[in-house]
């Protein structure tokens, strides 16, 4: 019986050597299995895989393995997600929430997937339309987030926000987040937002240092756009990043629109992966954090 996948592209950051040791140990293993692999003709490691103009990737292979954190991941999902080819993730990176395999189950992992032995979840992604005064338009997409932040300023930022058409809130503050269940576990939650559970079709908008603290994070339907528009004052400096990425400022006369992308991203998880126990895992929920603490001062 063949393998699931026959074509499968490898990526990370080669230039960290603990990336680079598990990028060897794949290209070494899926041979074995009759895999042909895929990789980057700007990949710098000495490899025997199929060189490829990272652009096409996506038109070659049927899955990618990223090995990396979670911006590794953004990165893939970004070259996958026109194609629809599938992602797994390979953490290497510190929190990440994206990436769940682990380096010592990454070959079994990988095996299972092969077999057949895996579940798909399909991702939330958001298209940002930045609107210029003069009809000039920017368009990006987001797996995690589309951010309205203030630059080069020690000043707040007075904004607008409709939410499909209605208007929803003024806000001062350094700015705006709104993020897809993905991105709920990224910058969002550090601005005091909800975890949302990634099968929900639903976006958070999340204020980030409101002027007036009754200004909250609020959920809404995936499906109702979001309009956001910058007010005019004195020093005011704001852009547009989209997945940690800026697309450019925005002025007072601009328009930003926000709402669900037309295409998705689909995660490929092997056995036994559980949404809340990545959660416990990487935020420690249910552990006494001063033993962790002593566990650490002993390392």
């Amino acid at each position: 019986m063949g393998n699931h996948f026959n074509k499968i592209a490898i990526l990370g950051r080669d230039g960290d050597p603990r990336v680079a040791e598990l990028m060897t140990a794949l290209a070494a293993h899926l041979p074995k299995t009759g895999v042909e692999v895929l990789a980057a003709d700007t990949l710098s490691l000495n490899l025997q895989v199929t060189r490829v103009a990272e652009s096409a990737l996506a038109d070659q292979a049927d899955l990618f393995i990223a090995i990396g954190g979670d911006g590794t991941m953004l990165y893939a999902g970004n070259l996958a997600r026109d194609k629809g080819v599938p992602l797994l993730g390979i953490n290497r990176g510190r929190l990440g929430f994206l990436a769940d395999v682990t380096p010592d189950e990454m070959l079994d992992s990988v095996d299972h997937v092969l077999a057949g032995n895996f579940s798909r979840e399909s991702r939330l992604l958001l298209e940002a339309r930045l609107i210029r005064a003069d009809g000039e338009e920017i368009t990006a997409v987001a797996l995690n987030d589309v951010v309205l932040q203030r630059r080069k300023t020690g000043r707040m930022v007075d904004f607008e926000t409709r939410v499909a058409g209605r208007y929803v809130n003024t806000h001062s503050g350094d700015g705006l987040i709104v993020a897809t269940p993905t991105g709920s576990t990224a910058y969002a939650l550090s601005c005091g937002g909800p975890i949302i559970e990634p099968q929900l079709d639903a976006v958070v908008i999340v204020p980030v240092c409101p002027h007036t603290l009754t200004d909250r994070p609020i959920v809404i339907p995936a499906s109702q756009a979001i309009e956001v528009r910058l007010l005019k004052r004195d020093d005011t400096n704001a852009e547009i990043s989209v997945d940690g990425h800026s697309i450019g400022a925005i002025h007072p006369k601009d328009r930003l629109l926000i709402g669900p992308a037309s295409s998705r991203i689909t995660l490929i998880h092997p056995p036994g992966y559980d949404f809340y126990g990545v959660l416990r895992s990487k935020l420690y929920w249910g552990q006494d954090s001063r033993i962790r603490n002593d566990d650490a001062r002993t390392e």
